[in-house]
């Protein structure tokens, strides 16, 4: 590479690469002095080498102090010398003289080089995670190319992405040259370049796979307010609607279901519901317990618990197998979610009932087992025969034998 080569490679890196002519030069005079260091050792003192911005011409320098006599030729100049450069030279002044080897053009130029490679490697890499950090939180699609120690490398194109086991779908195979879409969790610079982390599991994944299926969520006439998943099984899809007109669950499934199962074929048969959110936390959260009926749902602010009556057929439903349904339920809501049966309730509302009902009074026994009387049960004498009953008292009428 000769001064000219070199000039057009500076130029052309920075058309080309977007890096700076200043910057390009800085770093191959900062290489080109440690070449310097490297081949002439000691001599190499107090050195400073200019770069032509024009030609590409290397000029080597060094700093010297001017004395009546010299002890150290590497650093210090004598004063008639000095003076025969420049008539007012003085002891103490500081000079710079050329000292540019004969054979150093060779030096630079390999050194050159090695600089702009070096570079152009960091100006990609620069480029790259610029590009991508921008990308956080988006969908990429790229190709596996291997699997080591659980960790699946993709190729998006330019630079390669890594899905570790904690964001892959348990169920989910990656097999070398599959394309696979995934949700860019973090962008890092790393000592070898950017390094480039992916998720299948990640919610945002289903966010944005609807912000591409469904256009009224990309226009913002529908949004999504909220998304419980759990990766490779279920997940559920909190939307509503900015307009009246459009119907938000409608436009997330699709004519016939299409759009949703566009969604459900790219995360490999995940079980997808859509529900309409509200404002109010009773009607959202019968909403999320689909596909169950529910009958009411009875709302505890101080403890953010929702207790939640479905018919008794509706009870496994409502919870779900395993308890996903409830559990998928309380995450999209926010709420602590208890299910009961109609029959439940009852027997609950039958038992506090009879827990609030007085206890009964004993009755004292007598001595020889008799009752004793109370004072509303003393016995009432009848009045003797063919008498009238004392005023207020009972009336005891006789029977005869033969009646």
């Amino acid at each position: 590479m000769n001064n000219a080569e070199l000039i057009k490679a500076i130029q052309q890196l920075e058309e080309e690469k977007g890096l700076g002519k200043d910057v390009l030069v800085e770093a191959i005079e900062a290489a080109l002095l440690s070449a310097y260091k490297k081949n002439f050792g000691s001599a190499a003192q107090n050195i400073r080498i200019e770069l032509d911005r024009e030609t590409g011409e290397q000029h080597v320098f060094s700093v010297r102090t001017i004395v009546e006599s010299v002890t150290d030729p590497n650093s210090e100049v004598p004063l008639a010398e000095a003076r025969g450069w420049d008539s007012e030279s003085q002891v103490g002044d500081i000079v710079e003289v050329e000292v540019t080897p004969k054979d150093f053009g060779r030096i630079a130029a390999q050194t050159a080089k090695q600089v702009i490679v070096q570079r152009i490697r960091e100006a990609e890499r620069d480029m790259v995670y610029k590009e991508f950090r921008d990308r956080e939180g988006d969908i990429v699609t790229g190709t596996v190319q291997r699997v080591e120690r659980r960790n699946v490398y993709m190729d998006l194109g330019r630079i390669e992405a890594v899905l570790p086991p904690t964001e892959q779908v348990p169920r989910e195979g990656y097999r070398q040259n599959d394309r696979v879409k995934a949700y860019v969790v973090e962008v890092k610079q790393g000592t070898r370049g950017p390094q480039i982390v992916v998720s299948r599991t990640h919610p945002g994944l289903l966010k944005r796979l609807f912000e591409i299926e469904v256009p009224e969520i990309y226009e913002g006439i529908v949004e999504i307010k909220a998304i419980a998943r759990e990766a490779g099984a279920r997940s559920k899809v909190g939307v509503v609607s900015r307009d009246r007109n459009v119907d938000a669950v409608g436009s997330c499934v699709g004519p016939k279901g299409s759009r949703v199962q566009s969604i459900v074929d790219e995360l490999r048969g995940e079980k997808i519901d859509i529900v309409p959110w509200s404002s109010d936390p009773a009607i959202f959260v019968a909403s999320a317990l689909s596909p169950a009926k529910v009958i009411r749902v009875e709302i505890t602010e101080e403890t953010k618990t929702a207790l939640v009556i479905v018919p008794d057929n509706q009870l496994s439903l409502a919870i779900g197998k395993e308890g996903q349904n409830a559990r998928l339920a309380a995450k999209l809501t926010g709420w602590r979610i208890d299910i009961k049966s109609e029959s439940q309730i009852k027997e609950q509302e039958a038992k506090k009932i009879f827990a609030d009902l007085p206890p009964e009074e004993e009755v004292p026994a007598a001595a020889d087992g008799q009752a004793v009387p109370g004072p509303e049960s003393a016995p009432v004498a009848a009045a003797p025969s063919g008498e009238e009953a004392p005023e207020g008292a009972p009336r005891v009428e006789e029977k005869s034998v033969a009646e």
